[in-house]
Order: structure tokens, then sequence, then C-alpha cells
């Protein structure tokens, strides 16, 4: 397991107390094993989640003066959530340098995606606590900033949804979704996916998952019909 200096070093960080992250480094299922009193990351995890939170909301606010309050909301879950964080940590490599039980392996399983998630969270609180909320601030705005200003509304709306409620409106009818077409490695697929009306094509779409496909689909059905 690398230093932890290591990776402050990359990162260009000069902190003051550097015990405060390694703790945010270290899952309960070490101490454990290990028979040490080693505090592990969960409450700085704590910190963290709050000012992420409260950071990337803001940065919502100031970039997008006419967004509601409903769909801020919907962004800052999107943006804060574990696929969105554990792909941060990722890209800062800190999965090289987090001390975990023999039992556990980091991979890109879903349990290694939760605790990069939470290592994410106690890294913000451990900078936090020791460089102050400007450099928090700093650091969290250069990751998010790019992602935050090109957001894809596609990923928080809901097209099925609105699809089946104008169906059920126009002609009291459901719609089924079939997938058409699959192919592609298993680590990355590719599906098609059509969606019908009484054997009648409305929407096709193509997407890395069913459920994917399915939204674009979905909102192929409703851009032709609003054409």
């Amino acid at each position: 397991m690398k230093e932890i200096n290591s990776l402050l070093k990359e990162l260009q960080l000069k902190v003051n107390d550097t015990s405060l992250f390694e703790v945010a480094f270290t899952h309960p299922s070490y101490n454990g094993e290990a028979n040490t009193t080693h505090h592990d990351y969960e409450r700085l995890e704590f910190i963290g989640d709050g000012v992420i939170n409260f950071i990337v909301a803001e940065l919502i606010y100031r970039n997008y003066p006419l967004k509601q309050e409903g769909m801020m909301s919907k962004m800052r879950a999107r943006l804060v959530c574990t696929d969105s964080l554990s792909k941060h940590a990722r890209k800062l490599k800190f999965g090289n340098y987090v001390l975990v039980g023999s039992g556990l392996k980091m991979d890109n399983n879903t349990s290694s995606n939760k605790i990069l998630e939470n290592v994410f969270e106690a890294f913000m609180g451990a900078l936090y606590l020791d460089q102050g909320f400007a450099k928090v601030k700093e650091f969290i705005s250069n990751l998010f900033i790019d992602e935050i200003k090109n957001f894809d509304e596609d990923l928080i709306t809901d097209y099925k949804t609105s699809l089946q409620e104008e169906m059920q409106t126009d002609r009291r009818g459901t719609v089924q979704y079939k997938v058409v077409e699959s192919h592609g490695p298993a680590h990355a697929p590719t599906f098609v996916v059509e969606v019908y009306f009484n054997d009648i094509c409305l929407g096709r779409g193509v997407g890395s998952s069913k459920k994917e496909a399915e939204q674009k689909a979905a909102k192929d059905a409703l851009t032709k019909k609003a054409v």
C-alpha cells in the first residue's frame, strides 16, 4: 500500500496534519483485523458529505440562475451519488491508498465503489478540517465544474414515465419495451431497445444498459410525437 504522503505530494497539498488523511483512507475492517485502535474514516465521511453537498449545491445555483429548486436537487443528487464520487476517487487514484481488511479487495465491483465514495467524502472532510473551507471549495470546484456546466439533463429526466402518461391520456394504453439487439463484451455491453404500442414502433434507443436504452427509446418516441 502506498504512503499517503505520496498522494498528498501528487495533489500538491501541503497539509498540517497528515494523520487526518491517514484516517480518511482507513476502512473499518482494517482496524478489526489489525487489532489496532487506529480510527477509521466514518467520522470524516460525515463531515465530507456535508461539505461536498453544500459546495456542489452552490456551484449549481450560481451556474444555473433560471433552474427551479426541484431540478437543482435532482442535479445535485446525480452529481454526488455513489457512481459519481467513486468515479472521481478513481481518477485521483485513491484506491491505491485505501487500507482494508484482507477479506476485501479494491477492484471495479459495487462494494469497492461504495468504499471509494466513502473515502472520497472522508478525504474532503480531512481537507476541510486541515486547510479550511476556501481550500476544499477550490478543490471540489476544480473537480466538478466542467461536469456541472455541461450537465446532461437526460440523466435525470424520466422519459419512460412521461411517455406512459402521454399514451394513457391519449389512448388509455400501455407501451412495451423490447431489446432488439445487444452486443459488445460483458464489461461494456450495448443494448438497442424499441418501444411499441399496439405493435407499432414508437421509438428506438441505444445505451450501455437496458434501462438507459429504454429511456432513450422513450425520449425518441416523445420527440417524434412533438414533431
